[in-house]
């Protein structure tokens, strides 16, 4: 098992995506800013995604603009397509992120394509950010379970790695879209992808929606998992996937890992006080636990 984990902060765009409440481009910003304080030096800023599906994100570009370059820090930009990896390169972040489904009827519904199709999409926006001297990462969503077509084989989630390392991304990512996965099965298939993508590195992405997320990223990293997904606050879900409640809380899992002996690099003091900061932006509580009782000791 690893012993030094990256967290990805998700919040200012997995995590705002689903809330109701337009949060201001101002507030945007002071909430990536605040993760940067905290120690974030990989954050999804935004998604390039067409305003009327995901209106929350229709600020996009301006918050890029209004945010900067901020040194040490590579902002990601999340692409559903050609078109929007077009508008996220024009902007100057860092690194795109690709998304592919695992599940066809998920993928109709949330890409309007099916499942082959997202994976030939990825690989045009992995090589289309290469041709344009960025990086790019891809993650392959409902990797644990859909909501409309149950459970999702391995085999499949496993030959999507094989198709997507083709185009060389700088990582893979599997996602419990819509938190239905456990810690054996997050074991099983984290292992399996590890062996698999060999030198190229295996990110993680957990909703909470049925309280398993943190044992989630545990079982992970024991996999052999080096990157983790989370969202201040635990905030967000994907609008598309029938009753989420939210994705792992960052401060969640830095007190997790941290008091586990596992080095994350982050303040989790600073990030639980951007979480209690959030509260104020949303004008209603977040789901995570340490927001409510604090670190320890």
């Amino acid at each position: 098992m690893t012993r030094r984990v990256e967290i990805v902060e998700v919040g200012p765009r997995d995590g705002l995506q689903n809330e109701a409440t337009l949060v201001s481009t101002q507030d945007k910003v002071a909430f990536i800013r605040r993760a940067v304080d905290a120690g974030a030096r990989r954050i999804e800023v935004a998604s390039f995604v067409h305003p009327k599906l995901v209106p929350q994100m229709a600020d996009a570009e301006d918050v890029v603009r209004e945010l900067g370059i901020i040194d040490g820090l590579t902002r990601i930009g999340l692409t559903l397509n050609k078109r929007g990896a077009m508008r996220a390169l024009d902007t100057g972040v860092e690194q795109l992120g690709a998304v592919c489904v695992a599940s066809d009827a998920f993928g109709l519904r949330n890409q309007n394509a099916t499942s082959d199709q997202t994976v030939e999409t990825a690989n045009q926006i992995i090589r289309l950010a290469q041709a344009e001297g960025r990086t790019a990462q891809v993650t392959i969503s409902t990797a644990f379970g859909c909501p409309f077509e149950g459970e999702v084989p391995e085999a499949r989630v496993l030959d999507m790695v094989r198709r997507l390392l083709v185009s060389e991304p700088e990582e893979i990512a599997l996602a419990d879209t819509i938190g239905v996965g456990v810690p054996s099965q997050v074991s099983r298939l984290v292992s399996k992808t590890v062996a698999l993508a060999g030198k190229t590195p295996v990110r993680v992405h957990f909703h909470n929606t049925r309280n398993t997320a943190v044992a989630n990223v545990w079982a992970a990293v024991e996999a052999g998992a080096v990157t983790v997904d989370a969202s201040i606050g635990g905030i967000g879900g994907c609008p598309f996937a029938p009753a989420a409640t939210g994705n792992v809380a960052t401060e969640d899992v830095l007190y997790m890992l941290g008091r586990s002996g596992v080095d994350h690099g982050l303040d989790l003091d600073k990030t639980i006080e951007t979480a209690r900061w959030l509260e104020t932006v949303l004008g209603k509580s977040v789901p995570s636990m340490l927001a409510k009782a604090g670190g320890f000791p």
